[in-house]
């Protein structure tokens, strides 16, 4: 590890501003944090973990965007249970080929985000790495008590949704993996690698949606087709998407007219919101006007699984998607 003063470092990453949350009562600075929930709320906690050379590389994405997804991939989480994120704490494993530099970076992009959506970093850990970087950031948020949004509450008749278009991540992936983060971008191909660097977690959806009566969430880390599994299995029901339905942007129709409807439902990474609620609340939120939503398909009952209805065919998807541990 390239830092020379473990303490001096905490001091620069040390939030200058006052805190966003008035539940906080001691940050950094103490053995452990301190904060004081509020009794009407359920508390969020989530953590996830991204590791140099298996989600990133220098060749993808630079340290402020590394720092910026990191915690925005977890932001998604809370969004996906219908909250609002309040603190987060970050562990840094550091090899020695990253600069202190480098690393001041990460956590300015965690800033920026941080700052969007008033968190508190309240604490962590920095410890030396031999070979790769590796970044665990856990996420504190809140829901109003017995509005958390479950994958387990879809039920035969509701509406499959998501939020956003679906792809683009995978895609703008794949185009730095072949030229690099200077490869000279067309502006519809440096339009995915943005989906793909910097992702826009769905908090104000998940805390619209939280207010309605029955809604079943999930963010869209690994692919639709694998997300999909995920809410047929938790609620024990069937899941038939509509290939024709499923939003693309113009900027993959462009750049993946082959493939565009496979880095849908199985690139990931896109951190949209993908979700099922009754055709009565589907119907109320198109007489309001909303836009934010498209209906993806529908859920009935049967065998737990998910098919796919293209061209006249119905094609079973499999839960597959983006898998860490698959050679």
């Amino acid at each position: 590890m390239s830092i020379q003063d473990e303490f001096s470092f905490i001091n620069r990453i040390r939030p200058s501003t006052i805190h966003h949350q008035d539940t906080l009562v001691t940050g950094i600075g103490d053995d452990a944090a301190v904060y004081i929930p509020s009794p009407s709320q359920s508390q969020i906690i989530c953590t996830d973990t991204l590791v140099e050379e298996i989600h990133f590389t220098n060749q993808t994405m630079s340290p402020y965007q590394i720092g910026y997804k990191a915690l925005a991939v977890n932001i998604s989480d809370v969004a996906a249970m219908g909250g609002t994120p309040l603190y987060y704490l970050v562990s840094i494993a550091i090899p020695s080929n990253w600069s202190e530099q480098e690393l001041l970076e990460i956590y300015n992009g965690m800033s920026e985000i941080a700052t969007t959506y008033r968190m508190d970093l309240i604490g962590g850990d920095t410890v030396s790495s031999k070979n790769s970087l590796m970044i665990t950031v856990t996420v504190i948020g809140e829901t109003e008590k017995g509005r958390q949004l479950l994958r387990s509450h879809a039920k035969a008749g509701d509406v499959v949704f998501v939020t956003g278009t679906i792809g683009d991540s995978s895609a703008g992936l794949e185009l730095l993996l072949e030229r690099g983060r200077n490869g000279g971008f067309n502006e519809e191909e440096s339009y995915l690698i943005h989906r793909h660097q910097y992702p826009n977690p769905r908090i104000e959806v998940g805390r619209m949606l939280s207010k309605m009566e029955r809604v079943s969430l999930n963010d869209i880390s690994d692919g639709l087709a694998s997300e999909a599994n995920e809410l047929a299995e938790a609620s024990q029901v069937m899941i038939t998407l509509e290939a024709e339905l499923i939003p693309l942007s113009k900027e993959l129709t462009n750049c993946q007219v082959e493939h565009a409807i496979d880095k849908a439902l199985f690139g990931g990474e896109d951190f949209e919101l993908i979700g099922t609620m009754s055709q009565a609340d589907w119907e109320i939120l198109q007489q309001n006007g909303q836009t934010t939503l498209s209906k993806i398909g529908t859920v009935s009952d049967g065998n737990p699984g998910v098919v796919l209805k293209q061209e006249g065919s119905l094609i079973t998807l499999e839960k597959k998607g983006y898998n860490h541990f698959k050679k």
